[in-house]
């Protein structure tokens, strides 16, 4: 009898702060071409369970507002996933429970990896089979982690101490004890003692998540069982009950299981892992040049040693004489840091959040179900916008009270409802929208639609729409 397939679920709903302002709430750091150029961490982590002999479909656990770039990055990398919509926040154990539920009703004693959509990892064979070995001792009855053998005395990783071996010839263990992040002299001092990081990955049965979980926490269980149970389908999403979850404490599966369980079991592993948790992480995982640099984009360097550099965009991000330094430039927001203190930039978001810079959670280029759209220029009275639409996208039946809009086709098709006519404006043909006017934009076309908005009126702010109409449930 063939082995069961292991069934990956990626937690997707972090904010990733710290990387700002590359990754902002409306473009978290896991959907965004950090590291790989070509394709974000979420599509690499998906990739990576892409194995068919040894593991089962996907399951997404993601936000509601990222639901659209989850299915486009999917589609992009020609994966189908189940994708479970959290309507809050809840930390992960109230996502680690849904995922549970969510496998046992296709077996109850389906086998479970949970993964985190940012991490970088530089050996996919190696990790597939580790998670193939680590699996066995999740059939067994253990809720197994991967152990990083650390390669420096990390602070900013929590720990697992070993213990007694698993039974088998294979390198597990029982898990001795979870250590929160240590100063310097007390990562030392774990390395010494033989502990291991703490990756973040888990696997196990979920008939026996679901018992440990009923055991420990069983207001999160009950909160998750109900979200479920109640769950109703969007398109091709799953929106998990509002009212039941967030009934959920928020905690993590750390403090809710795996610091109480008496079945925890971790495997070490060796394999490049980084969770590009900061800037710094970021340098880490990056490709060097002679002098120590790691750059992205248009970049020139002088007399520059140790740094990264990133420019987005067709910026051109220049460095004179500066070592060990992170420059982050993006459309609307310039970051300078020392690399030792860029982890304090989840701090800086703080401050920027509470005096009302718009910057700290929004990128200029937002994005839409249809595609995405970006501020060019904002003035009283007018706002200019270059907006995209793909391939079958349309957006909303809607008008607006405040202004007018006029558009200018530059790529493609599009298909334009004004009133109730339909008419097809074609490349360097323009077509003007009064206001009040009943409207919608549609790309029938094989390739993207590209378009110059210019909006003139007495208020061009997001919130003056009337949607009368949308495929998307908005």
């Amino acid at each position: 009898m063939p082995t069961p397939l292991i069934l990956p679920v990626i937690l997707c709903g972090g904010s990733g702060t710290r990387l700002w302002p590359a990754s902002r709430e409306s473009m978290p750091k896991q959907f965004t071409a950090l590291v790989s150029p070509a394709s974000s961490t979420f599509q690499e982590t998906v990739r990576r369970v892409g194995d068919a002999a040894s593991f089962g479909r996907a399951t997404v656990i993601t936000s509601s507002d990222a639901r659209f770039i989850v299915a486009e990055q999917l589609a992009q990398a020609g994966i189908a996933a189940d994708i479970l919509l959290e309507p809050e926040r809840r930390d992960s154990a109230a996502a680690v429970a849904v995922a549970a539920l969510h496998a046992a009703a296709t077996a109850a004693d389906a086998v479970v990896l949970i993964m985190a959509a940012d991490h970088v990892i530089g050996d996919t064979a190696a990790f597939a089979a580790a998670a193939r070995a680590a699996a066995e001792g999740a059939r067994a009855g253990y809720i197994m982690t991967l152990g990083i053998e650390p390669t420096r005395p990390a602070t900013d990783y929590g720990y697992i101490r070993r213990g007694r071996p698993l039974e088998g010839d294979g390198a597990a263990c029982t898990v001795a004890r979870f250590v929160e992040k240590p100063d310097a002299a007390g990562a030392e001092a774990l390395i010494a003692d033989g502990a291991l990081w703490n990756s973040g990955y888990f696997l196990f049965r979920a008939d026996v998540m679901i018992a440990e979980l009923r055991a420990h926490v069983p207001e999160i269980l009950e909160a998750a069982e109900g979200a479920l149970a109640q769950a109703t389908r969007d398109l091709d999403f799953i929106r998990l009950d509002a009212s039941a979850f967030s009934r959920a404490p928020k905690t993590s599966i750390d403090y809710a299981v795996m610091e109480r369980t008496t079945h925890a079991g971790v495997l070490p592993v060796s394999f490049p892992w980084s969770d590009v948790g900061t800037w710094d992480a970021v340098w880490s995982v990056l490709d060097k040049d002679p002098d120590g640099n790691a750059v992205r984009g248009r970049v020139e360097l002088l007399h520059t040693r140790g740094s990264l550099v990133h420019s987005e965009g067709e910026h051109l991000t220049t460095v004179v004489g500066l070592d060990d330094v992170v420059v982050v430039t993006t459309a609307d927001a310039v970051l300078v840091t020392s690399k030792a203190r860029s982890g304090l930039v989840k701090d800086l978001v703080t401050v920027l959040r509470d005096k009302a810079h718009p910057e700290a959670d929004a990128h200029r280029r937002i994005y839409r179900p249809w595609g995405w759209y970006q501020r060019i220029d904002i003035g009283e009275r007018f706002q200019v916008k270059r907006i995209m639409v793909t391939p079958g996208g349309r957006l909303s039946l809607q008008k607006h009270f405040h202004r007018a809009e006029h558009w200018v086709v530059v790529r493609g098709t599009a298909e334009v409802t004004l009133n109730g006519s339909v008419a097809l404006v074609h490349e360097n043909e323009a077509i003007y929208l009064p206001i009040g006017a009943m409207h919608r934009l549609t790309n029938p076309g094989k390739i993207p639609l590209e378009l110059i908005e210019v909006q003139v009126g007495s208020y061009t702010g997001e919130d003056d729409i009337v949607r009368v109409e949308d495929i998307y449930g908005r």
